[in-house]
C-alpha cells in the first residue's frame, strides 16, 4: 500500500523523467512501471502480493470465526456483504471519467471481490482438492484464450485481439487501451486461493519457511518454463498462467522473508510505519485513487509548488518534494486514523 501510495502522488513519474538517460538509475526505475506485455517488472508484483495477503488475511479471519463457533451461513453471508462492498468500491473507483460516467471492471477491488468469494466456498475443501482448482483456473484460461475463435479476438496473447478483449466488449462495450481484461479474475483467483492456503500453513505447526519457498520453486520453474519453451508467455495485463505462477512464486518468497524476519527473527523495530497504513489499506487506496487523483494531489502540488517556487527551489526538486509532501498527509491521515483506533473495514 505504500508502494501504491507513492505510485498515485506520480513520484515515479518524476524521477524516471529525470534520470531516463541515466545508464545506472533508469533500469532501476523502469521497475516501477508495468511492463508493456511479454515480460515481468517489479511492479507487475504489486498487485498479485495484494491478491496473494488477501487471500492470507482470509485464512486467518475464518479461522478466527470457526474458532468462536460462527456458523457457515453466518461467514457466508459476511463474505458475501464484504464481497459486494468491494465490487461497489471497485466500480465506483472508475466511475467518473472527466465528465461523464463509466461502468469499468478492470480496478484491483472488483477482481477481488470474485477471488474472494471463491476462496471462501472452498475454504475447508483439502488442500490437494484447493490446488487441482487452481491447476483447473488455469487451465480454463488457457483454453479460453487458445480455443473461443471470436472473428477479431482469435489471436491468444496479441493485444486488443484476444478473448478478454471480447469479454469487456460484452460486459462494458469497451475495450481497455493498456490491454487490461475484466476476466482476469478467473486466473488471479490462484493468487488468493494460494494465500489461503499460505495461511493455513502459517496457522499450522507444520515447517512453513521451507514449504513456502518449495512452492516458489515450483511456480517459478513452470512460469518461466513455459514462457521460456514459448508455449504461454508472461503478459500482466492478461494474466497468463505463466505470469500468474511467476508472480505467485514471488509472492511466496515475499511472504517467506516477512514470516522469518518479523516471527521468526522478532525484527519488528522498523515496522510501525507500515504497520499504520496497512491498518487502513482499503480506506488508504480508495483515498488516493479517488479523492488523491481527482483533487487532493493536485491541490496539494499546487500550493507545495508555488511555495518551493518563491524559493527559487529547482522544478526537478519540486516536483519530488511535491509528490513527497501528497504522500506525507496521506500518510498521517492513516497515523491519525490510527491513533484514534478507527480502521475502515468491508
Amino acid at each position: 500500500m505504500v508502494l501504491l501510495a507513492l505510485e498515485s502522488t506520480g513520484l515515479y513519474e518524476h524521477l524516471y523523467s529525470l534520470n531516463k538517460h541515466n545508464e545506472v538509475l533508469a533500469p532501476f526505475l523502469i521497475e516501477f512501471f508495468h511492463h508493456p506485455w511479454n515480460g515481468l517488472r517489479f511492479w507487475d508484483l504489486v498487485q498479485p502480493s495484494f491478491m496473494f495477503m488477501a487471500g492470507v488475511s482470509m485464512a486467518f479471519s475464518l479461522k478466527k470465526q470457526e474458532a468462536m463457533g460462527i456458523s457457515w451461513g453466518n461467514s457466508f453471508r459476511k463474505t458475501l456483504k464484504r464481497c459486494f462492498w468491494l465490487f461497489f468500491w471497485g466500480v465506483l473507483d472508475y466511475a467518473v471519467r472527466g465528465s461523464h460516467l463509466s461502468f469499468e471492471l478492470w480496478d484491483v477491488l472488483t477482481q477481488l471481490s470474485f477471488t474472494t468469494l471463491l476462496a471462501f466456498l472452498i475454504f475447508r475443501w483439502s488442500a490437494n482438492a484447493q490446488i487441482i482448482v487452481c491447476a483447473g483456473l488455469l487451465l480454463i484460461t488457457e483454453g479460453l484464450y487458445r480455443f473461443a475463435h471470436v472473428p477479431g479476438f482469435d489471436q491468444p496473447f496479441t493485444d486488443q485481439h484476444n478473448f478478454g478483449n471480447y469479454i469487456d466488449l460484452l460486459l462494458m462495450n469497451k475495450v481497455n487501451k493498456g490491454g487490461w481484461v475484466a476476466i482476469n479474475c478467473i486466473p488471479t483467483s490462484v493468487h488468493t486461493i494460494a494465500g489461503v492456503l499460505a495461511g493455513k500453513l502459517l496457522i499450522s505447526g507444520k515447517n512453513k519457511i521451507r514449504t513456502l519457498l518449495a512452492w516458489a520453486l515450483v511456480c517459478f520453474v513452470l512460469g518461466y518454463g513455459i514462457d521460456a519453451l514459448h508455449i504461454t508467455p508472461i503478459i500482466k495485463r492478461i494474466a497468463t498462467s505463466s505470469f500468474t505462477l511467476a508472480s505467485l512464486g514471488y509472492s511466496l518468497c515475499f511472504l517467506s522473508l516477512s514470516y522469518w524476519a518479523i516471527d521468526v527473527r522478532n525484527r519488528r523495530k522498523y515496522l510501525k510505519f507500515f504497520t499504520i497504513v496497512g491498518m487502513n489499506s482499503i480506506f488508504i487506496y480508495l483515498f488516493f485513487e479517488i479523492v488523491g487523483d481527482r483533487w487532493f494531489t493536485g491541490y496539494i502540488t499546487t500550493i507545495s509548488s508555488n511555495l518551493l517556487a518563491y524559493f527559487q527551489t529547482p522544478e526537478a526538486l519540486i516536483l519530488l518534494l511535491s509528490s513527497l509532501s501528497v504522500f506525507a498527509l496521506e500518510w498521517y491521515f492513516c497515523y491519525f486514523l490510527y491513533k484514534k483506533k478507527i480502521f475502515f473495514k468491508l
